[in-house]
């Protein structure tokens, strides 16, 4: 096992070792569906602390080669598909973090080769028999590998959109990351030597610059979750379950977590949930994960009287948005509905979807509005 190629289930394990564990190996039986045919470019965008890194070792550990997961899966909700063991443990995976890989690399300028380099150096000890001694790129190994021996890949990227929101006024480290991302799964090319592609961070993929770089991805967001839509956090039923099996008020929870509207389902922050669960003290979760540094400059642009529209969402009213012109940077705020947008799928806001209305969700991003409405300058 490597680092990045196949890396094993040891991540995933810990999770199911965890005192708390709700099952979302549901969203297997998807992929599963979706492998090889053109639904198997799939971008997840969600907020922190919304299990996303844990969504990406679930499905590492599940597909990846030179492991055996079948005692993890198997009294799982995916061991009861048909699917389950057609696709355990069958295929090479490719699995990064890219906020990992820029810390390592040392610099954002320098993440990319980082990543290039050490995955050919680890697909090279996989396939001794392929020449890959002139490959730059990662994407031109895998497919010099497909060419010589058949192999197909699975691709899994955590934080696929680390560059994009730290780096977004930095033109080198984007247009390199752009054209590495467009060089993986772009093409004709790309969809031989991959079985799936699964893309996971807090934005929707970028418009204008990469769409024709990633435009062949289905996206998965908090204004449009669709089938992913049980899966982004912990729905109303786990909930119940949960405060019944620790003696916690459903009522208070919910006051609290709930509000996020996806599709038919309630979704609560899963986070916050856990440390309620546990703890049994009613707080914001998030305060101590940079909600200040986030939101007090969004606040401060004010544009169209956003001050004044916090101020009665904070009072319980909802606010109409249109989420069709927000760009998915941190650098092309135009306006109100901008920034609104971006704070939805930071989770800082909830959408109703059906009514194109924005709304505070609940209590925990009820209190950290008000704390960094007090805070701005």
């Amino acid at each position: 096992m490597g680092r990045f190629v196949n890396p094993g289930n040891s991540l995933f394990q810990e999770a199911l070792n965890s005192r708390i564990y709700v099952d979302k190996t549901g969203l297997l039986e998807y992929t599963n569906r979706v492998m090889d045919t053109t639904g198997k470019f799939i971008c997840s965008s969600r907020p922190r602390r919304f299990g996303k890194t844990m969504t990406a070792d679930m499905l590492t550990a599940y597909y990846s080669k030179n492991c055996d997961s079948d005692s993890l899966f198997a009294d799982l909700e995916i061991g009861n598909s048909e699917s389950f063991r057609t696709h355990l443990n069958q295929y090479d995976v490719i699995h990064f973090d890219v906020q990992w890989c820029m810390m390592d690399a040392g610099l954002p300028e320098q993440t990319v080769s980082y990543i290039n380099r050490n995955l050919i150096a680890e697909l090279k000890e996989m396939y001794p028999e392929v020449p890959l001694d002139n490959e730059k790129n990662a994407y031109g190994a895998m497919s010099c590998i497909h060419e010589a021996v058949g192999a197909k890949f699975i691709v899994i990227i955590d934080e696929w959109d680390v560059l994009i929101r730290e780096q977004a006024k930095n033109q080198k480290v984007q247009e390199e990351y752009i054209n590495f991302l467009r060089g993986m799964f772009k093409g004709s090319e790309p969809s031989k030597f991959l079985h799936l592609a699964y893309l996971t961070g807090i934005l929707p993929i970028k418009k204008i610059q990469t769409q024709s770089a990633l435009n062949n991805f289905d996206e998965f967001t908090m204004l449009n979750a669709r089938v992913f839509a049980k899966y982004v956090g912990f729905v109303e039923e786990e909930v119940k379950q949960l405060c019944a099996k620790y003696g916690r008020n459903f009522e208070e929870v919910k006051r609290w977590y709930d509000g996020y509207l996806l599709e038919e389902y309630q979704v609560y922050n899963p986070k916050a949930v856990v440390e309620v669960m546990l703890w049994n003290r009613f707080q914001s979760y998030w305060s101590e994960t940079g909600t200040y540094e986030t939101i007090v400059p969004l606040i401060n642009m004010d544009f169209d009287g956003l001050k004044n529209v916090i101020i009665e969402m904070l009072a319980g009213g909802t606010t109409e948005v249109d989420v069709s012109s927000f760009q998915n940077d941190m650098v092309s705020f135009a306006g109100r509905d901008d920034v609104l947008t971006y704070l939805i799928h930071l989770g800082y806001l909830g959408y109703d979807q059906d009514r194109g209305r924005a709304f505070i969700p609940n209590e925990e991003i009820r209190q950290d509005f008000i704390k960094a409405t007090k805070r701005r300058k």
